[in-house]
């Protein structure tokens, strides 16, 4: 037998959710990538834990997603696990009147939705960022003057193999796009923020406008990862990009938008070589015709050495 069929009858002794041959691009905003071996989707902490052991064990490659909307696979896939943190790794709990604590696979949309209900202010911008809780604290996700680290107050985690822990505030480490989990080697399992009284009605304008001017301001009906570079110091990387023109540039079925210079888009029929290759063009250029170097925010995935 296999070291992957071992894995993958180990994983069903289990109870473990998986899937062999997944395809990537329906796991991806991007809509790209070609199957993995094995996706396994835990649903809770101890599954999560089982399921380590078992991919340590076997000692093959694996990669760890949410929602897939800041990652990018390879054309050929993934061979290994792929350990996809959502679906039913959601649950959320009222920690008390003004904290919420959620599993890291929970939609921000989701948990920004059950703090509206609870009356709680804080979590508007972002409403509308694609993703998970989990994947959120890990990049510091934020939008229109608030970021994760404004309201996250402790987050529990696995290391890979099964050790649990916790984070609290500065434990984070967080700054601009920015966490300790992306020194790797922990995965993000559940995240308590803490939130402030308001009025509902005022929250539930907040959070309308903020998707209003994604709708307006950003290619949604294409698909793609969200903002493709990280804001360099002093300037923005959308302003940057239109300023050299490049805004409508294409390789192949990816282009940078007509709608936001900032955002790379599946225009159809997109490979993950066409956005790589866009995206070391569009660096290229900038930092000839500007001198600032772009700093990519989507996070490409690939097990070859």
């Amino acid at each position: 037998m296999s070291k992957l069929e071992s894995l993958a009858k180990g994983l069903e002794n289990e109870g473990i959710a998986l899937e062999r041959d997944a395809k990537l691009s329906a796991l991806t905003t991007f809509r790209v990538g070609g199957p993995c071996d094995l996706l396994v989707s835990p649903r809770r902490e101890d599954e999560l834990r089982r399921a380590l052991r078992l991919i340590r064990e076997s000692e093959l490659p694996f990669a760890v997603i949410g929602r897939g909307s800041n990652v990018l696979f390879p054309d050929d896939g993934f061979r290994g696990a792929v350990i996809r943190i959502a679906g039913g790794f959601s649950g959320i709990r009222d920690v008390s009147d003004t904290q919420i604590e959620c599993d890291a696979g929970l939609s921000l949309r989701e948990l920004t939705e059950h703090a509206l209900r609870r009356g709680l202010g804080g979590l508007e911008f972002a409403y509308g960022i694609p993703g998970t809780a989990g994947g959120a604290v890990c990049m510091n996700a934020g939008a229109y003057g608030g970021e994760m680290k404004d309201v996250v107050v402790l987050t529990g985690y696995l290391d890979y193999n099964g050790g649990a822990g916790e984070f609290a505030h500065a434990e984070h480490g967080f700054s601009y796009r920015h966490s300790a989990y992306q020194s790797g080697g922990l995965i993000v399992t559940r995240v308590r923020v803490s939130l402030t009284p308001a009025d509902q009605s005022g929250i539930r304008i907040k959070m309308d406008d903020f998707l209003n001017r994604r709708r307006e301001k950003q290619p949604l009906d294409l698909p793609s990862a969200g903002s493709t570079f990280k804001r360099p110091a002093g300037n923005y990387a959308s302003a940057l990009i239109d300023s050299c023109g490049l805004k409508g540039f294409s390789v192949g079925g990816a282009a940078v938008s007509e709608k936001h210079a900032g955002f790379v888009v599946n225009k159809g029929g997109a490979t993950c070589r066409d956005i790589l290759e866009l995206i070391e063009t569009v660096r290229k250029e900038v930092l000839l015709k500007t001198g600032y170097e772009l700093e990519c925010e989507v996070r490409y995935i690939s097990n070859k050495p």
